[in-house]
C-alpha cells in the first residue's frame, strides 16, 4: 500500500512587479504564502536560486518540504508544452527562458509552467466561477491580454503551445504599434497602455472639461474612478475600449462556440462601464445561432489568490517526479 502519498503543492505566480508563492493542500486551501519584488533579479540564475530558497524556507516553516509533490507556475508568455517563458514582453529576463527545468534541477520535484491566462483558466475551473463548465473562455485584462479556451473539459494549447492569444490578434491594420513587433493588435486598445493612449487621444481632441485632466496619473483604475464620478470622456474611453473588445470577442466565439468569457484581472474592476459596451457590441456581431448564449462572467476568486491557486491546479495534473524516491 502505497504510504508516503504527498498532500501540498507549491503555486507560484510570476508578474511584472512580484512574484507570489503559496503552499496550496488538496481542498485548495492556502496554508502560507509569501512574495518578493520580480524586477530585483533581471539575472534569470540569480531569480532561480532566490525562488528556490524563498520555497523552501517556506515549506520547512509549514510542515517540511517532503510534503510538497510538486510545483506549478504561471508566467506571462510560458508555454506549458516546453516548459519554458518565451519571449516576454514585459519580464526583465528575454529569449527562450527555460523555467522548469530551471527550478526541478535546484529542487528535484516535478515542476510545471504555464502562461497566466492557462493557470487562471484551471484555477477558474477548479475553484470559482467555470466549476461544472466543460467550454468557456478566459480573458485576462492587464498589462497586456491573456486568453484560454477550455474545450471539452481541457485548456486547448495548439500545436506549438501558442493557442488563445487574441491579444495579439490584428483589429486595426497598421494601427498601434504592439510590443509583440506587429501593429494594431487588439492588446494595444484594450490592456493597460492602450486604454492610457484612448484616454490621452480623447483628451487631446476636445476641450471638454474633464475630471481626467487633473489625475496625477491615468490608469484603468483612475480613469473608472472618473466614470463613477459622471465623466463624460472617461466613460467614453471605456466605451471605446468596450467596442473593441466586444467586436473581437465577437469573432472569437464564433469560432469557438463557449458557455462563457470569464474576465479576470485589473481592467475588469472597470466593471459595467468596460463590460456594457463590449456585451452590446458582441450581440450585434457575434453569430446568430449562439447569441444570447454566451454569459460574460466575472471571476468570483480573490484577486491575490487567484494566480497561485491556478498554479496549484496546474501542479496537481502534473507527472510526479522525485530525486528523492
Amino acid at each position: 500500500m502505497e504510504d508516503n502519498i504527498k498532500s501540498r503543492v507549491v503555486g507560484v505566480d510570476i508578474s511584472v512587479k512580484r512574484t507570489t508563492y503559496a503552499i496550496v493542500d488538496v481542498r485548495g486551501n492556502i496554508v502560507a504564502q509569501d512574495c518578493f519584488p520580480t524586477n530585483d533579479y533581471p539575472d534569470v540564475n540569480e531569480y532561480i536560486s532566490v525562488l528556490s530558497e524563498k520555497i523552501l524556507e517556506l515549506t520547512e516553516a509549514n510542515g517540511g518540504y517532503d510534503t510538497i509533490r510538486s510545483i506549478g507556475i504561471s508566467a506571462p508568455s510560458a508555454n506549458f508544452l516546453t516548459g519554458c517563458v518565451e519571449n516576454a514582453a514585459n519580464l526583465p529576463w528575454k529569449g527562450i527562458v527555460p523555467l522548469a527545468a530551471m527550478l526541478r534541477d535546484r529542487l528535484g520535484i516535478a515542476v510545471g509552467v504555464a502562461n497566466d491566462a492557462h493557470v487562471t483558466a484551471l484555477g477558474e475551473h477548479a475553484y470559482g466561477r467555470a466549476h461544472g463548465m466543460k467550454n468557456f473562455i478566459i480573458i485576462a485584462l492587464g498589462h497586456g491580454i491573456g486568453s484560454c479556451i477550455f474545450s471539452d473539459g481541457r485548456a486547448h494549447l495548439g500545436y506549438e503551445g501558442f493557442a488563445g492569444e487574441i491579444g495579439h490578434t490584428t483589429y486595426i491594420p497598421n494601427g498601434r504599434e504592439c510590443g509583440c513587433g506587429q501593429r494594431g493588435c487588439m492588446e494595444t486598445y484594450c490592456a493597460q497602455k492602450g486604454i492610457i493612449i484612448t484616454a490621452k487621444e480623447l483628451l487631446a481632441e476636445s476641450d471638454k472639461p474633464s475630471l481626467m485632466r487633473n489625475l496625477a496619473e491615468i490608469n484603468p483604475r483612475t480613469i473608472a474612478e472618473c466614470c463613477e464620478q459622471g465623466d463624460e470622456l472617461a466613460v467614453e474611453v471605456y466605451r471605446r475600449t468596450g467596442e473593441v473588445l466586444g467586436f473581437v470577442l465577437a469573432n472569437y466565439a464564433s469560432i469557438v462556440d463557449p458557455e462563457a468569457i470569464i474576465f479576470t484581472g485589473g481592467i475588469a474592476n472597470a466593471g459595467h462601464w468596460l463590460l456594457d459596451p463590449a456585451c452590446e457590441t458582441f450581440d450585434k456581431y457575434v453569430f446568430r445561432s449562439i447569441k444570447g448564449h454566451v454569459k460574460f462572467l466575472l471571476s468570483s476568486i480573490n484577486n491575490r489568490e487567484r494566480d497561485v491557486l491556478g498554479a496549484s491546479a496546474l501542479a496537481w495534473g502534473i507527472k510526479e517526479y522525485s530525486l528523492f524516491k
